[in-house]
């Protein structure tokens, strides 16, 4: 089973819940997904109790969504309210932190100032702020803590020590030190912190949809034939064995074989390949592809989570579900960084109150407030969103939609790239690229005859030649007798003449032979990955037509880009193996796969994977989801369907296949970026620490000064962030 997720604000909040989840009597394994909020069980139904899961879960404060109806609906609201929730509370902070943050700097020996700024920055740490010590005392109840436990810490002791110092100044006074305050730095780290947390519910908030689209590609109803009469059902009632009736324009619901009647259906979404499919009786259909013009009653062989379609959704959910969240190095090491500060932070007390004499006290508490607003998280929660910030804007500028932070950040890793072939490599739109006439015939008459069959015909390469024709100025003849040859072409009469359009078929059928000073021009279009389309009369061939979906424009100097680049290139695709072999020849790429289903691309990834590869999948279409959803790195073309963008990481909005190399260099720069931010907030910590502990004092005397410490905070997060800001100008 797999149950939504709600509270999660971070990947040490995924480990929480996993653990605590494992821990249950009757879990064998629980796995929780950060990156789509959710937790994946496999479990014994008569030992657990999901209702006790929930509490469990409940008690370290998190929630999970048990009832499955609509739960990614409610998943979705609770986010929505949570983000709202929070926004409200980052505003109405934030404008009672501006006047202590004024006074604080500018106006700290102002009358009353001190009681002024606890006045206001009470609110702001514990009523606006107090999640973060609710979670901070929920974790710390078993025994775990996070980046909220050290902000709690670090914000309460701060405004602590400077109430008590607001209060009782004279305890300093009397041993000749000042009474610092530190409310605006208890303050604003509450809104640095509540801002970041208010970003990422922003990104929770838009999940994705790509599920519930491809759900809403199953029909609602059905239409079953009973002996002579028919009757509409609802898809839940489809029986094995029913006979389904397929109208012009309706979805197929169910998986089966064609009994009579014939159509050309589209299954793009399975195939990926824009033309329509011939499907005649003994054929088979699949749910959720779409009929043309024609109909057909098919028999309904697979129902339910059977069906082809169900099984995309299904793989889809597997395959974001087992695809483990990236962890961030800060919350990698929070779990070690914070019970490490409040040790040294006490530490440093008892080594004062033992080895300090008669100032041992006053230092021992001085050190440990120091250690603990100079430990504060703020540059190191800011050292990897701000540049994610900033490399996901540049991609933004540069016509790469960067969806999630995990895709900017696994992209620099990809040493292997797959890509679709129709809509992805080439242009998904058919064209007329050659037109050969046989001798001195009269073209313009011609022109008129095959334009008026092509008009009639439902062959959907008919719209192609069509708009060739109209283009070039012909006028369609006043033809009769138009006959649909299902499987071969059209025929029609012109004058009393019969004139043939369609498949080799029409030639062989008729008995005629291929001129020697076409055959090669032929045999050159069929090497071009080209359909041909003959055009004859009784007697003679009269002209061929080639028809290509064009391979983009720079697709070839995109190949060779990822291939200096050190990565490996794949081109996996529905098509035959011969379309397949010349488009791959075109573009430079030495490897491919033919004649794929959805399900085994998405096993090509995995195979690619279990060679410890990191894979980026590039598709356009509903066929490409599951392999999509299973890749390190997913990335769609901008003009491809709703549920391939939905399901990637990364879109391309100009489908520019030279934006692929960009992408990945863009992750390259904003993770070098990163590591370069966390190097200093770390650098500051292991340096700041030590000399808040008073490490100096034996030596000079040096004991560092906590509105120094302060300032320093502020210092490490103004470079953390001024670094991020470089990544704007850097070339892609």
């Amino acid at each position: 089973m797999t149950l939504p997720v709600t509270g999660m604000s971070c990947a040490a909040c995924a480990g929480s819940v996993e653990s605590m989840a494992a821990a249950q009597p009757g879990v064998f394994t629980a796995a929780v997904n950060y990156a789509n909020q959710s937790l994946y069980l496999t479990y014994d139904q008569s030992t657990l109790k999901l209702n006790d899961l929930k509490k469990s879960i409940r008690d370290i404060g998190y929630d999970i969504i048990i009832d499955q109806d609509n739960a990614t609906e409610k998943q979705e609201e609770l986010q929505r309210q949570a983000y709202e929730a929070l926004r409200r509370r980052t505003i109405f902070a934030a404008i009672l932190t501006v006047p202590v943050v004024i006074i604080g700097m500018f106006f700290m020996d102002m009358p009353y100032g001190n009681f002024i700024m606890m006045v206001l920055s009470t609110p702001v740490v514990f009523y606006f702020g107090r999640s973060f010590f609710i979670n901070a005392w929920k974790q710390a109840r078993h025994g775990r803590a996070n980046m909220d436990t050290l902000v709690a810490l670090s914000t309460g002791i701060a405004w602590l020590f400077s109430v008590f110092n607001t209060l009782y100044p004279e305890f300093w006074h009397l041993r000749g030190l000042h009474a610092h305050v530190y409310f605006e730095a208890a303050a604003v780290v509450i809104i640095f912190i509540m801002l970041g947390k208010m970003l990422e519910e922003r990104a929770k908030s838009k999940t994705s949809y790509s599920i519930r689209k491809l759900i809403g590609l199953q029909a609602k109803t059905v239409r079953i034939v009973e002996g002579d009469s028919e009757k509409e059902i609802l898809i839940e009632d489809v029986q094995i064995g029913h006979r389904i009736l397929v109208r012009p324009g309706e979805k197929v619901a169910v998986d089966g074989f064609v009994l009579d009647g014939s159509s050309y259906v589209d299954e793009s979404m399975i195939s990926g390949e824009p033309v329509a499919v011939l499907k005649q009786a003994g054929d088979q259909v699949f749910a959720g592809t779409i009929n043309q013009k024609g109909s057909f009653r098919f028999n309904a062989q697979k129902i339910g989570a059977d069906t082809m379609l169900a099984r995309i959704i299904r793989m889809v959910q597997e395959a974001q579900g087992s695809r483990a969240p990236v962890q961030k190095l800060v919350d990698k090491v929070a779990g070690i960084f914070v019970p490490i500060v409040i040790g040294l932070a006490i530490l440093s007390l008892g080594v004062w109150l033992l080895l300090g004499g008669q100032n041992g006290v006053t230092y021992g508490l001085l050190s440990m407030v120091t250690i603990m607003v100079i430990a504060c998280p703020c540059a190191l929660g800011l050292a990897t969103p701000t540049a994610l910030m900033v490399g996901i804007g540049k991609g933004a500028e540069k016509g790469i939609l960067i969806k999630n932070a995990e895709s900017l950040q696994l992209g620099y890793k990809v040493n292997a790239v797959i890509l679709d072939k129709t809509g992805t490599i080439t242009e998904k739109n058919h064209i007329v690229t050659d037109l050969i006439w046989n001798g001195n015939a009269d073209k313009t008459l011609l022109s008129s005859i095959l334009l008026a069959l092509e008009i009639k015909s439902e062959h959907p390469l008919a719209t192609a030649i069509v708009s060739y024709l109209r283009t070039s100025g012909a006028k369609p003849a006043d033809i009769d007798e138009f006959t649909s040859l299902t499987g071969t072409g059209v025929r029609a009469s012109y004058k009393g003449a019969s004139y043939w359009a369609g498949s080799e078929r029409v030639i062989k059928e008729n008995g005629l032979t291929i001129p020697p000073n076409l055959s090669s021009a032929i045999s050159d279009l069929y090497a071009d990955a080209k359909t041909v389309i003959y055009f004859c009369s009784r007697t003679e061939l009269l002209a061929v037509l080639a028809i290509s979906d064009q391979v983009k424009a720079g697709a070839k100097e995109a190949v060779a880009a990822l291939k200096a680049a050190g990565i490996d290139v794949y081109m996996v695709t529905g098509d035959n193996h011969q379309t397949a072999a010349a488009v791959s020849r075109l573009v430079g790429i030495d490897r491919f796969e033919a004649e794929v289903l959805p399900e085994g691309k998405a096993d090509f990834v995995k195979k690619l994977q279990a060679k410890e590869k990191t894979v980026a999948m590039v598709g356009d279409g509903i066929n490409d989801s599951q392999a999509m959803a299973q890749a390190d790195v997913s990335i769609a073309m901008g003009k491809g369907s709703d549920i391939a963008i939905d399901v990637a990481g990364i879109t391309l909005i100009s489908s520019d296949l030279n934006k692929i190399s960009q992408a990945l260099k863009l992750s390259r720069q904003t993770v070098k970026t990163i590591k370069q931010n966390l190097f200093w907030a770390f650098i500051y910590n292991l340096i700041g620490i030590p000399l808040a502990a008073g490490i100096l004092y034996p030596v000079n005397g040096f004991l560092l000064n906590p509105m120094i410490a302060g300032a320093a905070m502020a210092l490490s997060s103004v470079s953390v962030v001024s670094n991020s800001l470089l990544l704007k100008w850097k070339k892609l």
